[in-house]
């Protein structure tokens, strides 16, 4: 993990490296970030080898990279950037619109956000976007650095036992808890569900979860889930059934709810133009809401990293419900945001470190298991 990056970037300026080998975006990026008056170009590389020069002599706050870049591309000079200067990456590139596998590969590997570049009109259509560009970049600022690990096989995971941990216990279980999880997750999130869902093995409830990203990303982020878990994991369909052992994946721009009754949930999908709700198309409110409404005191809502507060309200509704909320903790979050909203406004019970939430679900499994075989 790196050290922590400053707690409030509003009092100084922002300090970034552009990476792209375009001069002309170069350019347009240097004139976004600049107009912004919150943020201040440092210096600009034209290469991966250049980066890891510059990285390590300026100390950027921030590094925007571009993917594919002649000699030495985005993906291989990112691990070097880091191993040099553990600033936040944030991914600016074409590919992140046609090459979602590769952008996923720059965020387990240790990018924590990425922006598309302009497809036509890079000068009109930089400018509309700078804002959230902007945005995504002093929020990078305020997020930490974590050192990608080495991705779990579903064999491996199946296969091996954990190593003992002291996992402390979340808050007393109600008869009926471990339904259903729902997950609500953005900034950092590739990388952390990378590190949770192939640790979970089977008994385990329905998992429904919003990763806050684009239609292009959330079914090839399935796929990669899918291939190192032994759950199923798939982009959630229209009709599809929130079956036990199963992981449901909101797909980018549409709201995933569930309908039905508990033994019988079912996704729903809200057409491709509904309206944005806290901010976001699918958002973690809605799903939240949905499964609160069915699982009641069955329910369990998992906020984690990311920036804003969507899940908040959602996480309010389950516990109104019965159902129970845990909160990843600042130490282990790229951006401690929509959790830490959630937190300090009383919505989560239970904060979690990141490497604890496979044990505590189990626990939560294993002990509805266990008060199931004493009722018979």
């Amino acid at each position: 993990m790196s050290e922590d990056r400053p707690s409030d970037p509003s009092n100084r300026r922002v300090r970034v490296l552009v990476v792209d080998d375009s001069a002309l975006m170069r350019r347009l990026l240097t004139d976004v970030f600049n107009a912004s008056g919150r943020i201040e170009v440092v210096g600009v590389a034209r290469d991966g080898r250049e980066a890891v020069v510059q990285a390590a002599r300026l100390k950027p706050d921030v590094v925007t990279l571009d993917v594919e870049m002649p000699e030495v591309s985005g993906l291989d000079a990112l691990p070097a950037i880091l191993a040099v200067h553990e600033a936040p990456v944030v991914m600016v590139s074409a590919l992140t619109q046609e090459g979602a596998d590769v952008t996923l590969k720059a965020l387990e590997f240790g990018a924590v956000d990425y922006h598309p570049k302009p497809t036509r009109n890079q000068l009109s259509e930089m400018r509309a976007e700078g804002e959230l560009l902007v945005a995504k970049v002093l929020g990078a600022a305020q997020g930490r650095v974590f050192r990608p690990r080495k991705a779990v096989s579903a064999s491996a995971a199946s296969s091996t036992s954990p190593p003992p941990r002291s996992v402390p216990s979340p808050p007393p279980l109600r008869e009926g808890d471990a339904a259903c999880i729902a997950i609500g997750i953005s900034t950092g999130g590739p990388q952390a569900l990378s590190r949770v869902i192939p640790l979970l093995r089977p008994p385990m409830p329905p998992i429904v979860i919003v990763q806050h990203m684009p239609a292009q990303f959330t079914d090839v982020f399935a796929q990669r889930l899918a291939r190192s878990s032994t759950l199923e994991v798939k982009e959630a369909a229209d009709g599809d059934p929130a079956t036990p052992n199963r992981v449901l994946i909101a797909p980018g721009g549409r709201h995933l709810t569930l309908v039905g009754r508990p033994a019988k949930a079912r996704a729903s999908l809200s057409p491709g133009d509904a309206p944005l709700v806290s901010g976001h198309r699918p958002s973690v409110d809605v799903l939240f809401r949905s499964v609160a409404k069915i699982y009641q005191a069955g329910a369990i809502g998992v906020i984690m990293t990311g920036m804003g507060r969507d899940g908040v309200d959602g996480c309010r509704a389950i516990l109104d419900a019965g159902g129970l909320t845990l909160g990843q903790d600042e130490a282990t979050s790229v951006v401690y945001g929509m959790n830490k909203a959630a937190f300090l406004e009383g919505a989560v019970q239970f904060q979690f470190s990141l490497d604890d939430l496979p044990d505590l679900l189990r626990k939560l499994v294993a002990t509805r298991t266990d008060d199931a075989t004493t009722t018979r």
